[in-house]
């Protein structure tokens, strides 16, 4: 489909043209073909791609910077990120050009292109891989907890690299397998509705467990003692600088990089203008930001020092057979799940880009290049042992690029405005942000693998 506003409506070959490489309405001055995907659709996209696991790492990164601090920095880098789509969005309104790859094209010639797309599919494979390795380590573990204790030890249903390959066969290739982004759109709205579902209890749990915690330990000698937290533990800290804390500005980054997926749903919007995108984006991040919030507050003060990195165990350990606990786990895994499709969309676009330019759409070479990348991911999650260290360096160096670098360098090259505008400066002080932080986050992964090792 195409919606570029030049275009003879009538012209036979562009009615065909794929979605996925169809340029933008320059301003919204000419009617699209077709209806494209609802604002509330794209609202739902844009915040899946968004939200994804990030949400369960935030409590742990306020416990290790303090309530008021971890609020400013979110809002921090939630405004960084809002400011950087506003950056790509305005030099798609100014260019015609809808894609990122095209954009680093356009600033930085054939290799601007390649560093981008290189970028997004490395990033995007990364996520995806680290999705499905998630499923393979919890699924199994979720599924257990409905079950009594007397069932057999070797089910099948135990074995996570079997129910991994059954779930991406079964949900993540048939939606991986969509031509348009924007069908993705009421499976965002069911992922949107487990990571509420996931909201509301973490808040709602926060009074069935007690402060000061205790807990059942064994000695060493086999016998079970109450290990208590102390009062002082029980109250909540606004302001915490430890070793831990270097961590919080990465992660924070790490749970709003969208980028790669705003101009393909841009794409898809019915009657697509930079206002409305913005407007899209805007939402997407405030709701975000406020889910961000709620579920870190409420997983603090429930835990406040004793808060896991992964903010669901330390509900496993105080509510280990709690019914509506058991089921946040399972929404939570299924809206990863679900995240899976909408992240592969722009890795495929990236790959065929790069690949085939711009030639018309071919349903084999779409087919060939959805098996191909879900292959490789689901390939990597399986065999791969820990792929969060894998991916540890690739994904904060990419993430750096996607979100800060490539936008303020992008803007600097292509934009006539002033150097001395706001948004030029913005776009300076954008590339200095992300390589200082592209930096550090490579410093704290190299400090914490030498004290490992």
């Amino acid at each position: 489909m195409s919606i570029n506003g030049n275009a003879d409506v009538n012209t036979e070959s562009a009615v065909t043209e794929d979605s996925e490489t169809a340029p933008l309405l320059n301003n919204g001055s000419a009617p699209p073909r077709a209806r494209g995907a609802s604002f509330a659709s794209s609202v739902f996209n844009l915040m899946n791609a968004i939200m994804g696991s990030g949400i369960l790492g935030l409590a742990y990164a306020m416990a290790n910077t303090g309530i008021i601090a971890f609020c400013i920095l979110l809002i921090i880098v939630a405004s960084l990120a809002a400011y950087s789509i506003h950056l790509l969005l305005k030099l798609c309104d100014q260019t015609g050009i809808n894609s990122y790859e095209d954009i680093g094209e356009k600033a930085l010639q054939k290799p601007g292109k390649v560093i981008a797309g290189v970028a997004i599919i490395i990033q995007n494979i990364g996520a995806m891989s680290s999705y499905l390795f998630i499923l393979k380590s919890e699924l199994p573990a979720a599924i257990r907890t409905f079950l009594s204790p007397d069932s057999a030890g070797n089910a099948w249903y135990e074995d996570g690299r079997l129910l991994l390959i059954l779930v991406t066969l079964c949900v993540v290739l048939p939606l991986a397998m969509l031509p348009k982004i924007g069908f993705l759109g009421y499976t965002s709205s069911l992922a949107f509705l487990f990571v509420l579902y996931f909201v509301v209890v973490i808040v709602v749990k926060k009074w069935s467990i007690p402060c000061p915690l205790s807990r059942n330990v064994t000695t060493l000698s086999g016998a079970f003692q109450i290990s208590n937290s102390t009062e002082s533990e029980c109250t909540p800290k606004l302001f915490v600088v430890s070793s831990k804390s270097a961590y919080a500005i990465p992660t924070m980054a790490f749970s709003f990089l969208c980028h790669t997926a705003v101009l393909p749903i841009y794409c898809e919007l019915d009657r697509p203008s930079k206002g409305k995108m913005q407007n899209v984006t805007n939402v997407s991040i405030c709701l975000s930001v406020l889910l961000y919030l709620v579920s870190s507050v409420f997983g603090y003060l429930t835990f406040y020092a004793h808060v896991e990195s992964e903010l669901l165990l330390g509900y496993d350990k105080y509510l280990p057979h709690d019914i509506v606990v058991m089921t946040v786990r399972l929404a939570i895994l299924l809206s990863v799940l679900l995240t899976v499709p909408l992240i592969h969309f722009p890795a495929r676009k990236a790959t065929l880009l790069l690949l085939f330019g711009r030639r018309p759409f071919s349903w084999p070479i779409h087919i060939v290049a959805t098996l191909t990348i879900v292959g490789v991911v689901l390939l990597m999650a399986i065999f791969v042992p820990d792929i969060r260290n894998v991916f540890g360096v690739v994904g904060s160096t990419t993430s750096s690029c996607l979100l800060f670098i490539f936008p303020g360098i992008f803007y600097l090259k292509i934009s006539n405005s002033s150097r001395r505008s706001f948004d030029s400066i913005g776009a300076a002080f954008l590339v200095v942000f992300g390589v200082i932080m592209g930096i550090f986050s490579l410093s704290v992964i190299a400090i914490t693998w030498s004290l490992n090792t």
